[in-house]
């Protein structure tokens, strides 16, 4: 099992090139088998969950060309299964876009329950009102969600709770259903204005995105595009948080600064320089971090997936600090992990208070699902001594050459598979 070794105590310092919205991509690869014409899209991250999407599409049919690491071509025509395999749902939860993106094009489909990190309840609630309220019928036995319809119209819908996954899913399928749809309390993320850009690129008409009210008129069927994914807020603010917490100076390239807001406004409280410029976004802190209070919210709020990135600098700054997570219940599990290299941070009900120490020392620990694991590698980068980080392969999921990019900032970590490969490590790495 890969594991990560990591020598901490260097500032990061240097230039970081942010790839594709991995949460962006895996809507846009679900819509593309919404036309029978071949669709290129660029600048998918090279990642684990990406690729178990496109392995996906091919399983039900669709003809995958990889072009090269970032770039695949995909053609929908010759899908002939409109039952998604189990073995991809529960590496990916995100193979439920293929609900909507199947109910639309073919009035059916059926997947599995989903899977992913276990990071709290996710409902999929939303999903089966919004389907019912197009005209579809919505069966959930076996362990398996079937939907169809003979067609579906266009409806006025409001989402009893905000959901990126809801909106996006019925957002898909109304584009070819019949009349108007509008959606009210809909997710405004920037990756569902990316989906929707890239459903427009296809002949839809979706107007609203990025707002709570988005309104969609049906169209028979869409056609070819090609269409490059925007950048990855979310590795993005781990950079600028590792940046943060181990006082470094890096700026993220490749980035559009407005989705990052929430997280500069988080790091500018903590004492930190944030100097924007039109794709970069550049953080320096050289002295003591400062404590500050969050609380996770949806978009344009600070990101749940961002919180236990910001909570590992936070657990090395001056005073105490109250971070209150209202979106998954089960996001603080790193924590323990956490707690082993010496952070002071108690845990009660959805809020953590972290109480800031002067430093970390290195320990073994354990990544409980994908943002977590990348904190915890924050930390080991941020602590002194070595730190070995198990579990990566929830880390791989999100993050595209994540030690390689920390090397090219200074970091001394690496991948390795076995304990003489650590030892290696150690003594090639050794702490002074």
């Amino acid at each position: 099992m890969e594991r990560y070794v990591i020598k901490g105590g260097n500032p990061l310092v240097g230039e970081v090139e942010i790839g594709g919205a991995k949460n962006a991509a895996l809507g846009i690869l679900a819509a593309s088998i919404m036309t029978d014409e071949t669709v290129t899209i660029e600048n998918l991250p090279d990642v684990n969950d990406i690729n178990v999407l496109l392995e996906a599409i091919s399983g039900i049919g669709a003809k995958v060309e990889r072009i090269d690491r970032h770039t695949a071509r995909i053609n929908g025509s010759t899908i002939t299964n409109f039952s998604l395999d189990y073995e991809f749902m529960k590496k990916i939860r995100a193979s439920y876009y293929f609900l909507g993106a199947m109910l639309g094009k073919y009035k059916r489909a059926e997947v599995p329950l989903p899977g992913g990190c276990n990071i709290g309840s996710r409902p999929i609630d939303q999903h089966i009102k919004g389907f019912k309220a197009l005209g579809a019928e919505v069966n959930i036995e076996y362990g398996l969600i079937s939907t169809q319809a003979n067609r579906l119209t266009g409806t006025h819908l409001y989402f009893d709770v905000v959901s990126v996954g809801a909106t996006i899913n019925v957002m898909m399928a109304a584009a070819l259903a019949e009349g108007t749809t509008i959606m009210e309390n809909a997710a405004k993320e920037p990756h569902i204005v990316d989906v929707a850009n890239f459903l427009n690129s296809m002949g839809a008409n979706i107007k609203g995105a990025g707002t709570d009210v988005i309104r969609i008129k049906g169209v028979p069927r869409l056609h070819k595009t090609t269409y490059t994914v925007i950048p990855d807020q979310i590795e993005a603010g781990t950079f600028m948080f590792a940046a943060a917490a181990t006082r470094g100076d890096v700026t993220v390239k490749n980035v559009i600064p407005k989705h990052l807001e929430a997280t500069s406004s988080k790091l500018i409280e903590m004492g930190c320089q944030v100097e924007e410029s039109d794709d970069a976004v550049r953080v320096y802190c050289k002295g003591n971090l400062q404590h500050t209070h969050l609380k996770t919210l949806p978009y344009p709020g600070f990101p749940t997936d961002m919180q236990p990135q910001i909570s590992v600098a936070l657990a090395l700054a001056n005073g105490t600090s109250i971070v209150t997570e209202s979106i998954f219940e089960n996001r603080f599990k790193y924590v323990d992990e956490l707690s082993r290299m010496g952070a002071n941070i108690k845990v009660e009900g959805n809020t953590a208070i972290i109480t800031g120490v002067p430093r970390f020392s290195g320990a073994i620990v354990s990544s409980p699902d994908l943002r977590a694991g990348a904190a915890l590698v924050i930390a080991g980068l941020a602590a002194d001594g070595h730190t070995i980080v198990e579990d990566i392969v929830y880390i791989q999921r999100g993050y595209e050459r994540f030690e390689e990019k920390l090397r090219g900032l200074g970091a001394e970590i690496d991948r390795v598979e076995d304990d003489k490969e650590i030892t290696k490590f150690k003594f090639q790495h050794p702490v002074a």
